[in-house]
């Protein structure tokens, strides 16, 4: 049985906190940024997504799968990891195929592609459904976090800077169409940082609802979908949006570099 106590609650609480309102900062640098850069987006992006997925195969599935098997046994507690993997794999896929196409988080639109012809009251619906969609996607990002970090705060740590990371672009695409429908940044700066704020929103809901059946089986089950969930993101968000900003290899790069510091970290911290 898992005992938590209040200063591991108010840290892990704290990073999901700031893994969502990094969406507020692409809302700022939406309005401040001179010259938009797509390579460095790219590579952001790429980097996020190697990070997410390290730690998802290598640290998070085979932690989840060691508390099941450890409640359960070893082969239903290593099928009952498989399959909690899955689950969080649909959970996240079943959320991206109910958010229409044209309000998905995954079409962020920046200043230059958002024409003034455009009417706005279509750019402020744009934006609205943006930040709609993105809070969606962003509750179970805040359990992911949540979770990690009551598991091991180096861990949550680590894995809130990827998912902030991923956060910032998901701000542009809120605060830009709205800015340009309103010419209002105070307007477009808060629906941008309001759209993160369903990541702290996750953490809370998601202890309270678990916290009476907080043990190995339930910690291991939520573990392992989270990996899933975050696998889904990066494969799914994360690399077809570098894609498309940047050169392939950039994208890969980013990919790259983001394993290899995930990997020299665990090793540090190990």
């Amino acid at each position: 049985m898992y005992t938590l106590d209040t200063s591991t609650l108010l840290i892990a609480f704290g990073l999901t906190l700031f893994a969502g309102l990094s969406t507020g900062i692409g809302s700022m640098m939406s309005f401040f940024s001179k010259e938009f850069s797509p390579k460095f987006l790219a590579a952001s992006l790429g980097f996020s997504a190697g990070v997410m997925i390290y730690v998802s195969l290598v640290e998070i599935f085979p932690e989840a799968r060691t508390a099941l098997e450890g409640a359960l046994g070893p082969k239903r507690g290593y099928l009952i990891t498989t399959v909690a993997f899955f689950v969080g794999i649909a959970i996240i896929a079943l959320i991206d195929k109910l958010i229409p196409e044209a309000e998905n988080p995954h079409e962020i639109h920046t200043p230059h592609e958002s024409g003034s012809d455009v009417h706005n009251e279509k750019l402020m619906r744009m934006g609205f459904f943006s930040a709609l969609a993105i809070a969606i996607h962003n509750f179970p990002e805040g359990l992911a976090t949540f979770m990690a970090a009551v598991s091991d705060p180096a861990l949550g740590v680590s894995i809130a800077i990827a998912i902030a990371l991923h956060n910032i672009p998901e701000g542009v695409a809120v605060s830009v169409p709205i800015y340009y429908a309103t010419k209002s940044r105070k307007k477009a700066f808060l629906y941008g940082t309001l759209s993160g704020l369903a990541e702290p929103a996750g953490a809370i809901v998601g202890y309270f609802l678990l916290r009476k059946w907080f043990n190995d089986v339930t910690f291991g089950f939520v573990f392992a979908a989270i990996a899933g969930i975050m696998v889904y993101i990066s494969l799914d968000e994360l690399l077809p949006t570098a894609e498309e900003y940047g050169e392939h290899h950039i994208a890969i790069g980013g990919v790259m570099a983001g394993m290899v510091v995930m990997a020299i970290s665990l090793v540090l911290l190990a």
